[in-house]
């Protein structure tokens, strides 16, 4: 049996569902474990643009199973469009999908309260929320009391759960001054009939996992977001709602650790992240909005212009050895090949003191200034490469570098966005 995962090493967006998808035909089931649909994956096959985000990038390989955890928050309606679209471009998930019963819903008070929370968090700096009603729904998970999980939503008392929870929350949307009128009845039927569609996907997935390990299925988790977004490990609080680094695999799919035999840590060969937050080798200048439009660095669910800047491999390390990361997937390198310099992030300095360790508070990495090693850029196509050794000696030199200060071998480069232009140790 073998256990593998993908994990985002950096602020998320790092082109993780690519990797999936060209590691699924090895494995008989892709989990998604953590997250909702404020994450996006962007998957190129064949010329065709796949933009997936609640289900799993394995929907499409013919013959896997895809199966959505315990973990993830759901929402209803979106999942739904997701079915519906792929349905519409021939890839139907009647028998390869499963959903947990055991995951939690999100419904119209969360996004209601994600709005008018999202912007004034933290001294006015926003979080940077999609508004997708997560980081509310999660709260009410943890808090127990107003919380519905996707087996409820089949229940004879769901009307009379959903009647009390409202009551609830729309005195809540008063005090945050949120115009949101909430309709119980309204709410109901409408849940109700999404529960009716999507009912030929629910399973009690974890008893479904922990078969399939001990029969010895080959599985593959994959991560959404990214490990710097975990919220117990992260820049909190500038985070996701869920644990998004390596640490979050076995309790958002209910597989025990000792299944888990390989980590994948993917990331871009510069950073970037989105909304608010701590970025030390942010570039706020030509060389960052160049980078953004190489990359076509906008959001897979908002559009969002992503804030871009060099590797910190400060940042990585930290991320590598907290998610037990085993090999490095590089990715965008063709964006680098357009760079006449590159710099590489190897250090930080504070107060005069230069460290190589990730800070825990964010204020002091917000402080930090980046300590920067210059390499020349090779200025080469490289998109054509399909293999590792195909690449200009100056390509080689920088995965070399990236290796060394990551302590982790480099098994996967990607030099543009189809299957094609992947390349492997």
């Amino acid at each position: 049996m073998s256990g593998t995962c993908v994990i985002g090493l950096q602020w998320g967006d790092e082109a993780k569902g690519k990797i999936v998808d060209l590691l699924t035909r090895d494995f008989d089931i892709v989990v998604r474990y953590q997250g909702g649909a404020n994450a996006g994956h962007t998957v190129v096959v064949e010329g065709q643009v796949y933009k997936l985000h609640q289900i799993p990038s394995g929907v499409l390989s013919p013959g896997v199973m895809n199966v959505i955890g315990p973990g993830v928050v759901l929402n209803p309606p979106i999942v739904l469009q997701e079915i519906d679209a792929l349905a519409g471009r021939g890839i139907v998930l009647t028998d390869s999908l499963r959903i947990s019963d055991r995951l939690h819903v999100v419904f119209p008070w969360h996004i209601a309260e994600d709005k008018v929370t999202n912007a004034s968090l933290v001294g006015g700096e926003s979080i940077g929320t999609t508004n997708r009603g997560i980081g509310p729904c999660y709260r009410d998970k943890y808090g127990r009391s107003y919380a519905i999980r996707l087996g409820d939503l089949y229940r004879p008392d769901l009307r009379e759960k959903i009647a009390g929870i409202v009551a609830v929350k729309q005195r809540l949307l008063a005090q945050l001054d949120s115009p949101e009128v909430l309709d119980a009845e309204q709410i109901f039927d409408e849940f109700s009939g999404h529960a009716e569609r999507l009912k030929p996907y629910v399973a009690d997935t974890t008893n479904y996992l922990l078969d399939a390990v001990e029969a010895g299925q080959r599985i593959l988790f994959e991560g959404a977001q990214g490990a710097m977004l975990d919220i117990d490990h992260g820049t909190f609080p500038f985070v996701t709602s869920s644990n998004s680094s390596g640490v979050g695999v076995c309790a958002g799919s209910g597989v025990p650790p000792r299944w888990i035999e390989k980590v994948i840590g993917v990331v871009k060969g510069y950073t970037t992240r989105v909304g608010g937050g701590p970025f030390p080798t942010e570039l706020t200048n030509e060389t960052g909005q160049r980078i953004r439009d190489l990359g076509n660095e906008y959001g897979t669910t908002t559009g969002r212009p992503r804030r871009c800047g060099w590797f910190d491999a400060v940042a990585v390390r930290y991320a590598a050895r907290l998610s037990g990361v085993d090999v490095l997937a590089i990715m965008m390198m063709d964006v680098l090949s357009q760079l006449s310099e590159i710099k590489l992030c190897v250090a930080y300095e504070l107060d005069g003191q230069r460290f190589d360790t990730f800070p825990s508070h964010t204020e002091d990495l917000r402080r930090v200034k980046p300590v920067l090693e210059v390499l020349p850029g090779w200025l080469q196509d490289v998109r054509t490469a399909r293999r590792i050794a195909d690449l200009p000696d100056g390509a080689r030199r920088y995965l070399d570098r990236v290796a060394e200060l990551i302590g982790r071998p480099v098994e996967v480069v990607s030099v543009g966005p189809g299957r094609e232009q992947t390349l492997f140790a």
